[in-house]
């Protein structure tokens, strides 16, 4: 993939990635109104957060790590990249199909994994309710995201990339034609999670049979190249265990002190927001780019490649950082202070938010240095280096719980993330000139240190200069503005110190 493409791809993906995620906070800002941190919030928090988990372990984390590379090598080397889709579309369909099965039967457990805390009340049978009713949701979403595999591997990326936006227009609809009519919100949005995932895998399906490969249900075989996947899933799945483990650590600390599930999720939503742009984005264009590269021995142009995932990485989320642990009471307050979501909500949201902004950079450089291991069909070491971070996590998170409270949680997070990130930036070593970005970005990373800090500053006195905004009713224009101003303060530093380039940014939207 030429240089301008590989950006292109960045753009196609981070650009529809952004508007599932303002859909997102749209859905997200419509529950805190309707619901607050209340216990059917929190029950829905964790009944949807069950299908998603599993979804990151099977689809998009385990099953495509191992998937797209071999699929992305079989498509440069003109073999039967068709049948081998396939096969993995048939196998995958049987597995999850059977788990969807098994976790109907034993939600309760899966609940009391998830939330023990819940188990004194009735946000217990109100997740265990909800939760059967999302779960099948896995099924359609993990197909869907095979199937955005074989797109991304083909360089379309339109199409995968705009089909999670289907899901949070049906919620946000669900929410409004629910309250018209009187129907339990809870349930409401429980319905529609899976007529979302039906949403999605059409739009894929439909995408991927137009683009050549037309997947249907069928038995699954297990031919060799199967046995393949499996074999190099089996690390990846464990990896992939071990991350969700730790998501479960924190909710478990977290479900013990009220609303703090709630607040956690909220939080989690705005720091999503440059995380899943960039990281997703990064994450569906440089394996199966990587991948091919490997193939064809170019070392340089996998350098090449990375350096300026890494620089796209960092550029959107070291000025999101600064954001998050300057002005996090704003965000909050003006996104979701509203209807049962009162200022105590606000401040305990703002708090987990500044944490969870510490460890931002360090999941987007996460996202950049895996796909070096999996395009090398190498997922033992990321899974070793996961356990460690799982160590860090639950040692933090459980160790400070009793001192600190529920942000232990968030913190247990962030500290493990940058063991996680750091593990991998040293792993890489050996892996060549492919493993080690370039000069430009070594000399670009300072100024873009720089240039945050820079905004940061900028932003501390705009929040001083609106405060009288922020307290009536102009919190939107006042959010506006503070946002606007640090954006332009950024990219103007930045681009003065070499640290942003409008030539680049300019080319790469016209692409």
């Amino acid at each position: 993939m030429p240089p301008t493409r590989l950006i292109s791809g960045f753009m196609t993906v981070g650009v529809w990635t952004l508007a599932s995620r303002v859909l997102g906070f749209v859905r997200d800002i419509m529950i805190a109104a309707f619901l607050g941190a209340g216990p059917v919030a929190e029950a829905f928090l964790v009944a949807f957060a069950l299908p998603n988990m599993f979804r990151r372990f099977f689809a998009e984390g385990a099953f495509n790590t191992a998937f797209v590379p071999m699929f992305s090598k079989k498509v440069e080397g003109g073999e039967d990249a068709q049948t081998f889709a396939q096969n993995a579309f048939a196998g995958l369909a049987t597995v999850l199909i059977v788990l969807s099965f098994v976790a109907h039967l034993a939600m309760p457990a899966l609940v009391f994994a998830m939330a023990s805390g819940f188990v004194e009340d009735n946000r217990f049978d109100l997740a265990v309710t909800y939760g059967r009713i999302c779960f099948p949701y896995i099924l359609l979403i993990s197909l869907a995201a095979l199937l955005s595999g074989v797109l991304n591997a083909t360089d379309r990326f339109v199409a995968a990339a705009a089909a999670p936006v289907l899901l949070n227009i049906a919620l946000v609809s669900a929410l409004v034609v629910g309250d018209r009519m009187g129907w339990p919100p809870g349930l409401t949005l429980s319905w529609t999670v899976p007529v979302g995932g039906v949403l999605q895998l059409g739009v894929v399906w439909f995408a991927a049979s137009r683009a050549g490969f037309t997947l249907l249900p069928r038995l699954p075989r297990l031919t060799p190249e199967m046995k393949r996947l499996a074999r190099i899933m089996g690390p990846a799945m464990l990896a992939g265990g071990v991350v969700q483990v730790n998501l479960l650590v924190g909710r478990q600390v977290a479900s013990f002190f009220d609303g703090a599930i709630a607040w956690l999720s909220y939080a989690d939503r705005l720091y999503q927001l440059p995380l899943g742009v960039v990281g997703i984005a990064i994450g569906v264009v440089l394996l199966p780019d990587l991948s091919r590269r490997l193939r064809a021995g170019d070392d340089a142009g996998g350098q090449h490649a990375l350096s300026r995932a890494a620089e796209f990485a960092l550029v959107l989320t070291v000025p999101c950082t600064v954001a998050f642990l300057v002005v996090p009471m704003p965000l909050v307050a003006t996104l979701f202070q509203r209807g049962a979501f009162d200022y105590d909500d606000t401040a305990a949201t703002a708090l987990i938010l500044g944490i969870y902004g510490l460890g931002l950079p360090a999941f987007v450089l996460q996202k950049v240095w895996q796909p070096l291991y999996f395009a090398r069909e190498d997922t033992r070491t990321p899974f070793h280096y996961a356990l460690v971070s799982l160590v860090v996590n639950a040692v933090v998170a459980v160790g400070l719980a009793p001192l600190i409270g529920y942000p232990a949680a968030a913190l247990g997070t962030t500290l493990a993330a940058w063991v996680m990130a750091g593990l991998l930036i040293r792993g890489a070593r050996g892996m060549g000139e492919a493993a080690r970005p370039d000069d430009r970005f070594r000399r670009r990373l300072p100024r873009l240190i720089g240039a945050s800090i820079a905004m940061g500053v900028v932003i501390w006195v705009l929040n001083l200069v609106l405060a009288p905004l922020f307290a009536g009713p102009w919190q939107v224009l006042a959010l506006a503005i503070l946002v606007a101003g640090g954006a332009a303060a950024y990219f103007g530093i930045g681009h003065l110190a070499g640290a942003v380039s409008f030539r680049e940014i300019k080319g790469s939207v016209r692409r």
